[in-house]
Order: structure tokens, then sequence, then C-alpha cells
């Protein structure tokens, strides 16, 4: 088991988690440093953050050393890296934040395939070119994100789910005032980044600030975050 150190948090993974440029990434301290910029400068005191795609539970660790174990949800899709959230935030203090195993979708109940990759961040629902390589197809449950905001009611969303934020963040989201997401314009085009933001931008939200290359930022200017 190898341990990384970013911004005062550890990190826990298997040697044989470390795929791709990852390890260049822990090493560096630029994993998912772009999304980490973004909410802390961001949350305010009272906000609820659903973290959509946990990872290794960093920003579910970031955020609630800010807001607190209660006000933080992560939900991952991949068995073994839902372990590896739920071990590192217990090692840094942060036991109480739930993690619950799932894929986020737009809509559906019951399971779903999921394609799960030797490299546990480039794990995915299958995309319009299909499976990516190598993947594993899983089945695991499905997350509605009208069930999943109606549950946990967050006024902050973290996502970073290989694709799946075409679908997700174009569905209404009463209720957030801020979304952090990591696009994939690798997967969807430039025309598929266009649409979430069109979708946001209809419920009222603009660019705020911090955004920086594929990772955008957005505030509802109704500090409610009434739709």
């Amino acid at each position: 088991m190898r341990s990384f150190t970013l911004r005062g948090l550890t990190l826990y993974l298997p040697e044989a988690a470390l795929k791709g440029n990852l390890e260049r990434a822990l090493t560096s301290g630029r994993y998912e440093n772009h999304e980490a910029d973004a909410l802390l400068l961001h949350l305010m005191p009272g906000d609820r953050l659903l973290d959509l795609g946990a990872g290794l539970g960093f920003i579910c660790a970031l955020s609630a050393g800010v807001l607190g174990e209660d006000a933080v949800l992560g939900v991952e899709a991949g068995p073994d890296t839902v372990k590896l959230a739920r071990r590192n935030l217990t090692a840094n203090g942060f036991a109480g934040v739930k993690v619950m195993r799932g894929a986020v979708v737009a809509t559906g109940e019951g399971e779903v395939e999921f394609g799960q990759r030797p490299a546990f961040w480039a794990s995915a629902l299958q995309g319009p070119e299909g499976w990516p390589e190598n993947a594993e197809v899983i089945r695991v449950p499905a997350r509605p994100i009208g069930k999943l905001l109606a549950k946990f009611a967050p006024t902050v969303i973290s996502c970073d789910i290989e694709g799946g934020e075409q679908g997700v963040l174009t569905q209404p989201l009463p209720g957030v005032r801020l979304v952090v997401v990591e696009t994939h314009p690798q997967v969807y085009g430039t025309e598929g980044v266009a649409r979430i933001v069109a979708a946001l931008e209809a419920q009222g939200f603009g660019a705020a600030e911090g955004a920086k290359k594929d990772t955008l930022v957005f505030r509802r200017s109704n500090s409610s975050g009434a739709e």
C-alpha cells in the first residue's frame, strides 16, 4: 500500500492502482487540484456537498474539513474504489462521511452496467464510442440524481464521472447553488460541453471564478438555489 500527502491529507492506495499518470499527479499535488481549488474558494458555512465520483475520497475529506462530516456525501461506482475512499476518510479522521456505492445516472432504477478499468479513475459508464479500453463490465446500483438531491439536499455538487455528467447535469438541480465539474470533451466533444453549459444556464447558473482547463465552475445567481 502506497501513501501520498496532499493538502495535509494522506491518501492510501495499492501499488496496482497506480496506473497511467496517477502516481505523477499524486506526487506533484496535481491530483484533483482544480476541483479542490474551486471548492475551497467557494464553500461557505452551512453548505452541503454531494461528490459525484468520489474516487479516493480526497474531495470528500477536503470538504469535510471545512463543512463537517455530516455535510458531505460521496458516490462512487467501483466497489474497490469505494473501499479505498472509506479507508482514506477514516485514516484522515472523517469516518463519519458516507460514501455510497453506485453509478450516478440521469434517470433509472435498479442496476446499471459499469466499465471497471485497472486505472480506477478512468472507469465509466458506456460512452458513445462503446466501453472504455480494458474495461471489465460489472453491474452496480443506479443512483438517479433526482433521488440523491431529494435525500441529501446538497447546496454544492462536485462532479467527475468520466462523461456521465452530460446526462446528470442536464437534469433539474433544485437547491444547488454551486456546481464544480470536470468535463470530458474527449468523450462527447465541445458540443457536449456546450449542452452542459446551456442546461445549467437555463437553471440560472452562470460561470464563476475558479474554472481551469476542463474544470468548470457554475454559481446560481439566486443564492437560495431555487429554480
